[in-house]
């Protein structure tokens, strides 16, 4: 690595490292090598864990008191000596790299051992045979032999590298694609305190971002998606030498471990290792904390996520529902059932057996032997980059890692259903809940006279569904964003200071990691409709800004104190009408503010904007003299600005519409309801909601007819397309866009 990426300018720290031929000559002597392939011959020890745990001891045993040759002990004292220049208490990392460890279709990271802050030559000897024999853990010899790997070909060297401070900074993993979903158009970058073996080992749960490559090589601020991690611990230098866990303070615990702009140089770094070897990868970074350098320390292929199918859509979807006994983070779109098995060390593997759910406060490549048998995962720490992340993701099992209190609300033998299939979020529910799974191959899809485009408003699966067949995204709707991820009114947020000291105290729980409660909404936002945006990338991404009716403003934290109460809110005040109001303008602005930051900052401009419920021509200009106020005036950087049809005024203005709007988006729910006069929410007159009659069909022949005869956009986002296809059919007839 320190050669390689020295030609891509790729920062590595110095150092040496012995070979695999030095290895199998350690190994050779006294016929260690030939005893050691007899006992792993026994044939037993794949199928008796504790057999497997004796046989490893004895073999690791051997190893580490065998000495090295006098060439071999004098070669790595030299090399020593030259890169510690003199200094006999200079700090190194010992790491492994094994010669089938990092082929690309097997990667288990972090299944050989690592050493932090060796000093000295006796302890540096000592942890090269420590690496020489972490080559036989117990979970190294069940990899290998579940994956056909011949022992006697497998070799090793340790490297030896100069240790990057970063006990005072930072220090994370990356991989050049999202691991959960194979999309391999952005950085997933994680960040934590300290050294990086709190992160690869699962200890903390850290911080994360998403890069998104095209636009970061046009050099726009690239980082489309954050979430802070609770980062509750970190590892240090131990006094002595090695390391140690110790707790963070509440100022690392509320701040991001890293900065946006060292995500970003660390991105590059990311896709320039990629574009080095020529396929995704698995990298360790590290940031020294005294001369704020940033650092790579390891670099891997990724061999799980690089391999999915894009075009084939696996689907698991529950079909019943139970009590929610624990969330955390989402590992593998999947969904597992069984019985709750609690372990506090590997050395209760023996207790665990086949189909059963594993949890525990965290696990380690030792665990290896039993993940492989559990129906799902379920940790109280880690996070989506962590050991136990890392294999559910191999082995094609769910987990949810990062709980924080896993063990201690499930009980042994409980029945548990884990649901990764739902989100960033996954869940235990109580009981063994029915679920199906679905397998669907979209290679070859027929070619159809209409561009299909996706209803997508949730940003945690926008990575998954962006590699489906699509012509862009067809409805975004903000609310979502609003609701889900930020779930504050925002007038709360711009008159944080007059607000109910509870209430304060929870929005800034809520905010905590951003400069102010406002800059929070403003970025969230842009975060999410970033994500979206970038997973359609360059193809067009409509979205609708909030279409919240007063009753949906209420349910949101603060909502009370600022809403109306009005008796039909489905046709009060929402929509354009709202946008330009005087008592929500500023609110209003702050979408422009995140819609802008997307367009410009992020370099996004597949974004184009949709102005919902414009119930006059008035309003329709009102609304764009504030966007144009605002820095999104129509036409300017590509700008369209559409506008969704969906009121009767709408069909009988259609034209004088088009002159302030690029083109329409059929609302064909709304508009079905205000035609037939009838309350879509209400079950009394639902039979007589229907797309199909005569009186919207010629509501919406006309949009279609006045959209095409001005050479603007038409497209239909309403649910009767996908519940009737002779509907469908009949809107192909009329000529719809999308």
């Amino acid at each position: 690595m320190i050669s390689g990426l020295a030609s891509a300018d790729v920062p590595v720290p110095g150092g040496f490292s012995t070979t695999a031929h030095a290895y199998r000559q350690f190994l050779a002597q006294d016929g260690l090598d030939e005893e050691i392939n007899a006992l792993l011959d026994d044939p037993e020890i794949y199928t008796d864990v504790t057999k497997l745990q004796a046989t490893g001891k004895y073999i690791r045993e051997k190893i580490l008191t065998m000495p090295f040759s006098p060439e071999l002990e004098a070669s790595i004292l030299e090399n020593w000596e030259r890169v510690s220049e003199g200094n006999p208490n200079a700090a190194f990392a010992v790491r492994s790299s094994a010669t089938a460890e990092d082929l690309p279709d097997a990667s288990f990271a972090g299944q050989q051992e690592t050493y932090l802050n060796v000093r000295g030559r006796e302890e540096l000897f000592a942890k090269i045979k420590e690496v020489f024999a972490s080559l036989f853990t117990d979970r190294a010899i069940s990899y290998r032999h579940d994956r056909d790997f011949d022992h006697n070909k497998v070799a090793l060297a340790a490297t030896i590298q100069q240790m990057v401070r970063s006990e005072t900074g930072s220090s994370g993993v990356m991989f050049s694609l999202d691991t959960e979903t194979g999309f391999r158009d952005v950085v997933f970058v994680t960040s934590a305190w300290g050294l990086g073996e709190t992160v690869v080992g699962g200890t903390v749960n850290p911080d994360e971002f998403y890069v998104f490559k095209p636009t970061l090589e046009q050099g726009k601020k690239a980082v489309v998606g954050r979430n802070l991690g609770s980062k509750m611990v970190k590892m240090v230098y131990a006094k002595g030498g090695g390391s140690e866990i110790v707790e963070t303070d509440e100022r690392e615990r509320t701040q991001w471990s890293v900065t946006d702009d060292e995500v970003l140089e660390l991105s590059k770094m990311a896709t320039a290792i990629e574009k080095h070897y020529g396929f995704p990868v698995d990298v360790e970074w590290a940031k020294d904390g005294d001369t704020g350098k940033l650092y790579i320390v390891q670099a891997r292929p990724e061999t799980v996520a690089s391999r999915k199918k894009a075009n084939v859509k696996e689907e698991f979807k529950l079909k019943e529902r139970g009590s929610s006994l624990v969330e955390g983070r989402a590992v593998g779109a999947r969904i597992g059932a069984g019985t709750v098995r609690i372990l506090s060390d590997a050395s209760q593997m023996a207790e665990f057996k086949e189909g059963e759910v594993l949890v525990a406060d965290m696990t380690d490549p030792d665990w290896e032997p039993i993940m492989k048998k559990a129906a799902a995962i379920v940790t109280n720490r880690g996070g989506r980059t962590c050991h136990a992340a890392i294999i559910a993701r191999e082995l094609g099992i769910p987990a949810v890692v990062g709980t924080a209190d896993a063990t201690d609300k499930l009980k042994d033998g409980d029945e548990v259903t884990v649901v990764c299939s739902e989100g960033d979020t996954g869940v235990v529910y109580a009981g063994q809940l029915d679920y199906e799974r679905k397998v669907e191959d979209l290679t070859d899809l027929p070619d159809i006279p209409v561009k299909l485009m996706l209803n997508l408003a949730n940003p945690s699966r926008a990575f998954e569904y962006g590699q489906l067949p699509n012509a862009g995204i067809g409805l975004a709707r903000l609310e979502f964003v609003i609701n889900n991820v930020i779930g504050i009114h925002p007038r709360a947020l711009l008159g944080f200071d007059k607000l109910p000291q509870d209430l304060r105290n929870t929005i800034l729980e809520k905010t905590k990691g951003y400069p102010d409660p406002v800059s929070f909404y403003v970025d969230k936002i842009a975060e999410g409709v970033g994500t979206l945006a970038a997973s359609v990338y360059p193809r067009r991404i409509i979205v609708r800004l909030s279409d919240f009716k007063s009753n949906e403003y209420k349910s949101l934290l603060g909502g009370p104190l600022f809403e109306p109460d009005e008796e039909n809110p489905m046709i009060g005040f929402r929509g354009a009408g709202r946008y330009t109001d005087e008592s929500f303008r500023e609110c209003f602005e702050l979408e422009l503010l995140a819609m802008k930051k997307v367009r410009e900052e992020m370099g996004l401009t597949n974004v184009e904007l949709m102005i919902p419920f414009v119930r006059t021509l008035e309003m329709a200009q009102e609304v764009n003299d504030v966007l144009e106020s605002n820095g999104l005036k129509r036409g300017d950087n590509g700008l369209k600005v559409q506008m969704m049809a969906e009121l009767p005024s709408n069909v009988f203005l259609a034209d004088e519409f088009l002159d302030y709007f690029d083109g329409f988006s059929i609302g064909s729910n709304d508009l079905t309801q205000l035609t037939l006069g009838l309350d879509r929410d209400s079950g009394l007159v639902a039979k007589h909601f229907d797309e199909r009659n005569p009186a919207v069909k010629k509501a919406l022949a006309h949009i279609i007819q006045t959209a095409k005869a001005r050479g603007k956009y038409v497209g239909i986002c309403g649910q009767g397309p996908s519940d009737f296809p002779d509907f469908a059919q009949w809107l192909l007839e009329q000529g719809i866009d999308s």
